[in-house]
């Protein structure tokens, strides 16, 4: 952990020092592929031996899963997205013990955790464990599948071609996703309240309501072991609040109380759902600690926004963590970005109305390109602006004129599909969040191959 988080500190006080970066995670391309290829140190694919008994592999797809080894058996604590990943993890595992798997248990609904259960299984069926409201995590609007989908392909860069390939932020590229949810077995052992007891091969097991990334999440604590695994609700990297794929609004509040819960146990070792195990109580208690702030940090300052007046495109530009948060390895916006939080903590709690009446019904897309395009002094001096913007690497301008450009009449939409894919490029090789670059860079191989046509072309 310290060789890793000594890296990526170093290279983001240096940009930030240097003055690079323009604001939110856009820095120089080079800071940006040698931050993200640092970050990759957290999840490269080996077996962790957090204590004596405890076991996590890391890589071997986009979640982690682990193997907790009792008298006569052990426990696996979430079992990735398939069958195929579960099996190559779980082969390596079995180096530490070949003992009969007891119980499974799932931190949370998410396909990544739960998919591949069934290679962990032999003769005899586990146990299997989950919160009473296991799967709830995105039931509320499975009507949007569809769409999601398609924009969860772009978060993860799953086509990007192989030289546009970095990471996901908090997991590698490359994952084996063929067999997705093939090894699912449904929960036996459900648990409906919070400091439920149990001993397992041996082995004391306290189960702990926890709601984060999901409402349906827990976490884990070994007493005796002093091992904590939080799932979903802790990773290296600033918390997904929101993610762009489209999800439905993560308690931000709740998801703060439970990770303080967490640090209250004082862990000596903290496994998390994603990247590398922490090993050390002051090391775990601080991350945990600092984790619960930096989100309760952004929830009361966008609340505070709120409450004076302001919009969330404002807020979302002046919430920063702070000043002794910011440079925290477990901190770094990889995934989550604090704008991202903002506005889906403003959407939570009121909705699309920002209170000012300018926004509560707006010009038409094409009827406001027209506006802009007569104040620009016309169509071409549009184009000319979005080109300059271009030439100048001003490319988020650049992106926002294009979307004008394209629902002119009168304007070159090849010309302006052309720009909005070179400023697409360009905002995504200063990326050093994953999601966004992936997004990004996606984006523009859609619209260039043709395999997207947005609905104003």
């Amino acid at each position: 952990m310290k060789a890793r988080s000594g890296v990526v500190r170093l290279l983001v006080v240096s940009v930030l020092v240097a003055g690079v970066a323009s604001g939110g995670t856009q820095v120089e391309p080079e800071t940006a592929l040698k931050m993200l290829r640092a970050q990759e140190e957290q999840f490269e694919q080996k077996v962790v031996e957090v204590t004596d008994n405890v076991f996590t592999a890391v890589g071997f797809h986009g979640a982690n899963t682990s193997m907790v080894v009792g008298t006569d058996g052990v426990i696996i604590v979430d079992t990735l997205m398939g069958p195929s990943s579960a099996a190559n993890a779980f082969k390596a595992l079995r180096a530490y013990s070949d003992k009969p798997v007891k119980a499974i248990i799932y931190t949370h609904s998410h396909g990544d955790h739960i998919g591949g259960a069934r290679a962990f299984v032999g003769d005899e069926m586990p146990a299997i464990y989950a919160t009473e409201s296991f799967g709830s995590a995105e039931g509320v609007n499975e009507v949007v599948n569809p769409i999601k989908a398609k924009r969860n392909v772009r978060q993860f860069g799953r086509k990007l071609p192989r030289i546009e390939r970095t990471n996901r932020g908090l997991a590698p590229a490359g994952t084996i996703d063929h067999d997705r949810g093939e090894g699912f077995l449904p929960p036996t052992v459900t648990i409906s309240q919070s400091g439920h007891k149990a001993v397992i091969a041996g082995v004391d097991v306290e189960f702990h309501l926890g709601p984060g990334e999901t409402d349906d999440a827990m976490f884990i604590w070994l007493p005796k072991e002093h091992v904590l695994f939080a799932g979903d609700s802790f990773y290296s990297t600033f918390p997904n609040l929101y993610a762009i794929r489209g999800t439905a609004y993560r308690n931000v509040l709740n998801w703060s109380v439970s990770v303080a819960r967490m640090a209250e146990f004082r862990p000596h070792y903290l496994i998390p759902g994603h990247t590398m195990p922490i090993r050390g109580e002051a090391g775990a208690v601080a991350a945990l600690s600092d984790y619960s702030e930096a989100i309760r940090s952004v929830y009361d300052q966008t609340v505070q926004g709120i409450n004076e007046g302001k919009s969330p495109d404002q807020i979302a530009h002046e919430v920063e963590l702070p000043r002794h948060l910011k440079d925290k390895p477990y901190l770094i916006e990889f995934y989550g970005t604090v704008p991202h939080a903002v506005r889906a903590i403003y959407a939570g709690l009121l909705g699309w109305f920002d209170g000012n009446p300018t926004t509560l019904n707006p010009l038409p897309p094409r009827l406001k390109a027209q506006k802009v395009a007569e104040l620009a002094g016309g169509t071409q001096k549009l184009t000319d602006q979005m080109v300059s913007a271009l030439d100048n690497e001003d490319y988020q301008w650049a992106l926002e004129l294009s979307d004008h450009l394209k629902w002119l009449d009168d304007g070159d939409r090849q010309l302006a599909r052309k720009g909005k894919i070179e400023a697409l490029r360009g905002l995504g090789a200063r990326e050093y969040n994953a999601p966004n670059r992936n997004y990004y860079l996606s984006y523009a191989n859609e619209l260039e191959s043709g395999q997207l046509r947005e609905v104003w072309f």
